[in-house]
C-alpha cells in the first residue's frame, strides 16, 4: 500500500484535521521520551503544536503538505525553502496508527522530489529521541551538532550540475563590496560574523534558521517584513516605529519575564483575546480606552466613587 502514499499541499481548510494529528503524534512523543510531565523539549513538542492558528500560518508561508495514506490524511511534512538549493525540514509527524508502514520513509524521499533543485536539507531533533537518530541517519543524513538539548542534521545531495557562479569552500573574509550587485545570491552555512552593511538595498531578503544573536539593526525600514517564528527574549527595541503593526499567538517564552512599555505611544492600539493576568498600568493617557467595549475612565470613575464611601 506504500505506492498509495502521496503529498498533497495543504490548505486553510486542513489546518483544524492537521493540529490533532500533529498534537497526537507529538504528545505520543512526549510520552515516551519525557520522564517528567513539567520537562520541556520543544524539539518533541514544538512551539505552537496544538494552535490551529500557528498551522494556518504555517501552510500560507511555508511548504506543507500533508500526507495520504490510501485515500486518508495520516500525517505531514513541513519544510522551509530558502532560494533554491537549500532546505529544512521544519516538522514532520504521521499519526502514531500508522506508524511502523515505512510511510515516513516515502515521505522523506517525495519531499526531496518535490524540491529537486535543492542541494542539502537540513533538521533538527531532540537528543531524546534516538529513535529519530537511527531514522534520519537511515535516510543519508549525518550529524552536524550534538548538544545537550538537540542534534542537527544535514544531507547533501549531488546534483548532476553545479551551477557556474557557486563559490564553495571560500575565505572572503575582511573583503569590501561597493557599488555592487549581489541581488538573488544565496548563502548556505556562510559565517558573516561581525560584517557591516550600511546604505544598501536589502530588501525582500529571505532569512532562515539564522543566528542575529547581539546584533545590532539602525536606521532600517523594516516596512511590509513578516517576522514569525522568533526568539527575541532579552532584545531591546529603541526609537520604533510600529504603525499597522500586528503580533500575533505571541509569548513571553520560557522565561515568561514580562514586557516593559516605556514612554509609548500606543493610540488606537487593541488587544483581543490576550491573557494580561497581572498587567499594570500607570501614569499613562486612556482617553477612550476600553475593556470590553466599556470605557475604562467610567469604570475608573466609579471605583474612585465607591472608593470614598
Amino acid at each position: 500500500m506504500l505506492d498509495q502514499t502521496t503529498l498533497v499541499k495543504a490548505t486553510i481548510n486542513d489546518a483544524v484535521q492537521l493540529t490533532a494529528i500533529m498534537k497526537k503524534t507529538f504528545d505520543g512523543e512526549a510520552e515516551k521520551w519525557l520522564t517528567h510531565l513539567d520537562t520541556i523539549d520543544f524539539n518533541i513538542q514544538p512551539p505552537g503544536y496544538t494552535s490551529v492558528e500557528m498551522t494556518k500560518y504555517m501552510i500560507r508561508e511555508l511548504e506543507y503538505f500533508k500526507v495520504m495514506y490510501d485515500g486518508f490524511l495520516v500525517g505531514g511534512i513541513i519544510a522551509t525553502i530558502s532560494g533554491k538549493s537549500y532546505g529544512r525540514i521544519d516538522r514532520i509527524f504521521i499519526d502514531p496508527d500508522y506508524q511502523g508502514k515505512g510511510i515516513g520513509s516515502l515521505v522523506i524521499n517525495l519531499i526531496e522530489k518535490e524540491f529537486p533543485y535543492v542541494r542539502a536539507w537540513d533538521l533538527e531533533t531532540s537528543t531524546r529521541q534516538l529513535n529519530n537518530h537511527y531514522f534520519y541517519k537511515k535516510m543519508g543524513y549525518v550529524v552536524t551538532f550534538e548538544g545537550e538539548e538537540e542534534f542537527c542534521f544535514v544531507k547533501h545531495i549531488k546534483q548532476p550540475f553545479q551551477h557556474e557562479s557557486m563559490m564553495k569552500n571560500q575565505t572572503l573574509s575582511h573583503h569590501q563590496y561597493e557599488n555592487s550587485d549581489l541581488s538573488h545570491s544565496e548563502y548556505y552555512q556562510v559565517t558573516m560574523e561581525r560584517c557591516s552593511i550600511s546604505n544598501s538595498n536589502v530588501s525582500q531578503i529571505h532569512m532562515s534558521n539564522c543566528n542575529l544573536s547581539r546584533s545590532k539593526f539602525q536606521n532600517i525600514n523594516y516596512r511590509n517584513t513578516m517576522f514569525a517564528d522568533l526568539n527575541l527574549s532579552d532584545s531591546e527595541f529603541i526609537y520604533v516605529t510600529l504603525s499597522g503593526a500586528q503580533f500575533i499567538d505571541t509569548n513571553l517564552g520560557d522565561k515568561g519575564n514580562p514586557l516593559l512599555f516605556n514612554r509609548c505611544d500606543l493610540t488606537g492600539s487593541k488587544l483581543v483575546n490576550c491573557d494580561l493576568k497581572h498587567v499594570e498600568i500607570e501614569k499613562c493617557d486612556i482617553t477612550g480606552m476600553k475593556i470590553d467595549n466599556i470605557p475604562v475612565e467610567d469604570l475608573l470613575h466609579l471605583y474612585y466613587q465607591s472608593s470614598k464611601h
